[in-house]
Order: C-alpha cells, then sequence, then structure tokens
C-alpha cells in the first residue's frame, strides 16, 4: 500500500510541475508567437501602403481591390531617376549647381520608366503575394476605401488594408487570445492589424505605430 502511494504522490508531484511549467509557458510562446507572425504581416502592410501611394499618385485615388492593384504594380511603369557622378567639395565651394553640372556633362540625371513593382517594392517582388497574409496564404488582407471630408472641407480618399487576431493568432491558445482580444476592446483599438483608415484620416499610418 506504502509504495501505490508513494506512485500516486510521485505522479501527483509531476503532474503539478508540469501544469506549473505550462502556465508560464504557454503565454510566453503565445508572446513569441504573435511578434514573429506580426513582423511579416506589417512588413506586408508596409508593402500595400507603398503601393496604394503609388496608385494614388497615379490615378489620384487607391486602388479598390487588389486585383486592380496587382495589375498596376505588374503593368504600369513610373519615372525613376538615374544618377550617375556628384558635384565634389571644390565645385560645391566655387558655387557650381547641379544644373550647371549636368548642363557642362560633369553629371548625369536622365529619367527612364520602370515597372511600377519595381520602383515601389523590389525587383523581382511576387505581387501575387502582396494580398496574401504571411502564413496564412489561405487568407488575404481586407481592402477597403472611402473618402472622408476633413475639417476643412476637402474631400480626401483615404483607404484600408487589415487582418484579425482570428485569422493570424486563432491557432494558438483560445483564453490567451480571448484576453487579448478583450484588452484591445476596452482601449477601443482594431483587433488586429491595420494599416490607414477608412473612418478617419489618419496620414496611411499603420496600428503599430500609432501606440
Amino acid at each position: 500500500m506504502k509504495v501505490v502511494l508513494r506512485i500516486l504522490l510521485v505522479a501527483a508531484i509531476v503532474v503539478l510541475v508540469y501544469m506549473c511549467v505550462q502556465s508560464i509557458m504557454t503565454p510566453i510562446n503565445f508572446e513569441k508567437q504573435q511578434k514573429s507572425r506580426e513582423k511579416a504581416i506589417v512588413e506586408r502592410l508596409v508593402n500595400i501602403r507603398d503601393a496604394q501611394i503609388g496608385f494614388k499618385n497615379v490615378h489620384g485615388l487607391y486602388a479598390g481591390n487588389f486585383d486592380e492593384l496587382q495589375k498596376f504594380l505588374n503593368e504600369e511603369k513610373l519615372p525613376f531617376l538615374i544618377k550617375e557622378g556628384e558635384l565634389t567639395d571644390d565645385q560645391l565651394r566655387d558655387g557650381m549647381t547641379e544644373q550647371e553640372a549636368v548642363k557642362k556633362g560633369i553629371i548625369r540625371r536622365d529619367t527612364t520608366w520602370v515597372l511600377a513593382k519595381d520602383t515601389l517594392l523590389s525587383p523581382g517582388y511576387d505581387v501575387s503575394l502582396i494580398s496574401k497574409v504571411p502564413g496564412f496564404e489561405n487568407y488575404i488582407f481586407s481592402l477597403d476605401t472611402a473618402t472622408i471630408t476633413s475639417s476643412s472641407g476637402y474631400t480626401v480618399p483615404v483607404f484600408e488594408a487589415a487582418v484579425s487576431y482570428d485569422i493570424y493568432l486563432g491557432d494558438l491558445d483560445a483564453q490567451l487570445l480571448y484576453n487579448l482580444k478583450d484588452k484591445m476592446t476596452k482601449l477601443n483599438r482594431y483587433l488586429g492589424l491595420r494599416v490607414g483608415s477608412i473612418t478617419e484620416i489618419n496620414n496611411n499610418a499603420g496600428n503599430w505605430e500609432q501606440f
């Protein structure tokens, strides 16, 4: 009987230790996974923002969907300034301007036309990925546009791209995810990651940059 009790006691201690370790490690792992996933997602949202700003510079409005944005990146060209040569310190001290140096052939400044994706993102960028949530490629970011009237009476086009916690954290601990969402709700913040806004003029800021 004593042997059985000892075995049960040891088993209980092992279970207790395991539960204590889990109670410590689960929140740590949750935070680690959240940070890792959000780093990749933020990079993609920045790509979307850069592409949307380029689109607006050409068309006056933001792209209303990813098909439109991807077509712009893959097919349209933007001016790109090629710079060769720089003014020397002596030339600068002598008061020579860049315009004078160009006329004299000392330096070269030419404009060429490059695909939007190569100018706004990077050469070889896979545009088909821009709509997809990194690590969760079966999901795409939401993308919306609107027009807002500013306090001074100007009409301002805006856009918003976002992904919710449920999509990129939904496979982690349910209680910790609930706690995170409850905290953000009480702070009146978006439950996920978002760039831009269709309800306010925020200069296309990401919500990770605002707090």
